[in-house]
């Protein structure tokens, strides 16, 4: 997979019933669909019980999640009640599902495995991967962690909230560690004599020692 590519519609068995992930995810809403490596390992625990109990953050931004392993369905159902045992702000039923991939067909289709593992049909895990998909079902970011190193679930929600943005207004992008509300940079394609009509409500231009002039914000978005 790479940025841009469009994710192929697949059939899975996961812990809410059977699936075909067009129609699940339908036409308007974004998906983040992410990878752990094991059932019953403690930082994958930690990373399904933190999606679990931020999963209204993904609603309220119209994004569906979906998790995927190589494991049984039987071992992700028994493993549900350890999450929810450790994250006791879950609230009522698992809010989202899981795949069951035992066969790894749609790990290796995702490219979930790694390099070292890809080939080791009986032993290969998936790692950390995530893809943040948009509604034309295209590959928005990705982000792939080693097996050793937990994601940061407030990061996902940062880079969906740039990603939201930057969709609607395509004359902006987000800086190194941008909130909402903060400053956004105004894309050096933009002509000067376009900005009056694109940010009336204002935006700086910053002189640099180059002489170039590209550095231009604004928080009119």
């Amino acid at each position: 997979m790479r940025l841009g590519a469009v994710v192929p519609d697949f059939s899975a068995v996961t812990t809410k019933g059977p699936i075909k992930f067009y129609e699940w995810v339908g036409e308007s809403s974004w998906c983040v669909l992410f990878s752990h490596p094991s059932d019953f390992t403690p930082v994958c625990t930690t990373e399904l019980g933190k999606m679990a109990v931020l999963v209204d953050e993904f609603t309220k931004r119209n994004v569906k999640v979906l998790g995927l392993s190589c494991d049984k369905l039987e071992s992700h159902v028994d493993w549900i009640n350890d999450i929810k045992s450790y994250c006791l702000d879950i609230k009522g039923e698992f809010p989202y599902p899981i795949i069951s991939d035992s066969t790894r067909d749609l790990a290796v289709q995702l490219d979930m495995i790694s390099e070292e593992d890809k080939d080791n049909v009986e032993l290969a895990l998936t790692i950390r991967s995530l893809y943040i998909i948009g509604p034309d079902k295209k590959v928005k970011l990705m982000m792939v962690y080693p097996t050793s190193t937990g994601r940061n679930i407030q990061e996902i929600l940062r880079c969906i909230d740039s990603l939201q943005l930057c969709d609607r207004k395509n004359t902006i992008a987000t800086p190194a560690n941008w909130v909402p509300g903060e400053k956004v940079m105004i894309l050096p394609t933009v002509k000067d004599e376009d900005l009056d009509t694109l940010f009336p409500k204002g935006y700086e231009k910053r002189s640099m020692p180059s002489s170039v002039d590209y550095l231009r914000t604004t928080t009119d978005y």
